[in-house]
């Protein structure tokens, strides 16, 4: 048994952030039942990435919106609120990325749900929290890495701002809600009190930068420093750190002793004894680390650092990753169960519990598609 079963999440959100905390919640074996438009269902359902889609939802949304059930109400008509209300009444935990407002409009905001269900976790998640000039404003992913200083960590010190390849405002605020909202449930069920849960995009991406944040508001207000050698990783660290062309490839070099490094590989660095020029010459002692290594294979410099414990890797695509042995070992790819009979590939949880791996092969719901089996389990009467 997993050890969520038995909990009843109800998910009003839609898009990444909300609905990837729904997610993570169902892989722990909560039953998450998401409230939709009729017809249309939520609007991710037509959010693709390079237009792919598997039927008439995008692929982004079956693989965000996997081991849930569907549920479609009407939120604006009064009949299809109080068999929403019904459920309410009898679920563990609710959620919703609604803007300011709307929940209002609609009549279930915290305070109003409480008194339908005096035990429930309300979690909600904001662009920006509920309140300042920004309350209001659209809350998506590029735009909160743009506000948040985010793009201004990767690149080069030439490159201007570079966003991050993948949702990272969402995926960070989804994981946030579901931490808020396991600790909630142990509150709950310690005091038998609901529990309201908001985390924002903002500051899960501020949060997500603590470590640099603090850096900065600790340096005298100066602003993270790129590299401006291409690969490096990391504005706040001294050379090695960073991604080097090798002659086949690529080589990454961790934090490490650099006179150990050099004599490792045959580079002479003895001009950089003083730790201090390890971050005042980094783009000097890149370069040179970068026209040494360039000289031979990836794996030819790997084993020469592996020899010497020096942490170095070589630097894989998703090809190369995937068809790894270290890759397969971990067994993260699962497949689910497509109503056609086919099969759509996607990754696990990666959580353990007792050592067991989380695998569930239930593909996303068709829009409703739950509707009347939850009507009839809720005793919801039809109309």
């Amino acid at each position: 048994m997993k050890p969520l079963a038995g909990i009843v999440v109800l998910e009003f959100a839609q898009f990444m952030a909300g609905p990837t905390a729904g997610l993570k919640l169902a892989d722990l074996g909560a039953r998450v039942i998401k409230i939709e438009r009729p017809g249309k269902g939520e609007g991710g359902r037509q959010i693709a990435i390079k237009n792919l889609f598997i039927e008439d939802d995008s692929l982004v949304f079956h693989t965000i919106n996997r081991n849930k059930e569907s549920y479609a109400a009407d939120l604006k008509n009064a009949a299809d609120l109080a068999d929403v209300k019904k459920l309410i009444a009898r679920a563990d935990v609710m959620t919703h990325n609604f803007r300011p407002g709307v929940m209002e409009k609609i009549g279930l905001t915290y305070q109003e749900v409480r008194e339908l269900n005096p035990k429930i976790v309300y979690g909600v998640v904001t662009g920006y929290g509920t309140e300042g000039p920004w309350a209001n404003k659209p809350g998506q992913d590029l735009l909160i890495q743009s506000l948040s200083g985010l793009t201004w960590l990767s690149g080069t010190k030439n490159d201007g701002p570079v966003p991050f390849g993948l949702a990272t405002a969402d995926m960070a605020c989804g994981a946030h809600l579901t931490q808020g909202i396991l600790a909630a449930l142990l509150k709950r069920n310690k005091t038998g009190e609901s529990v309201l849960v908001e985390v924002s995009l903002l500051e899960s991406v501020l949060d997500l930068q603590f470590e640099l944040l603090t850096t900065h508001l600790n340096d005298g207000g100066r602003l993270p420093q790129r590299s401006g050698v291409r690969g490096g990783g990391h504005p706040y660290l001294s050379a090695p750190y960073g991604i080097y062309k090798t002659s086949d490839g690529y080589l990454t070099l961790a934090m490490g002793d650099l006179m150990k490094i050099g004599k490792s590989i045959g580079c002479d660095l003895t001009l950089y004894q003083d730790k201090a020029t390890w971050f005042e010459k980094r783009d000097e002692i890149a370069t040179k680390l970068g026209e040494h290594l360039g000289d031979n294979s990836t794996e030819y410099w790997r084993a020469r650092l592996d020899k010497e414990g020096i942490w170095c890797s070589s630097v894989y695509n998703y090809q190369q990753a995937l068809q790894h042995e270290a890759f397969d070992a971990l067994g993260m790819i699962q497949d689910l169960k497509l109503p056609d009979g086919k099969k759509l590939t996607t990754t696990r949880s990666p959580i353990q519990i007792n050592k067991q791996k989380l695998y569930a092969d239930k593909a996303a719901p068709k829009t409703g598609e739950d509707t009347d089996k939850i009507n009839s389990e809720f005793n919801i009467a039809e109309r």
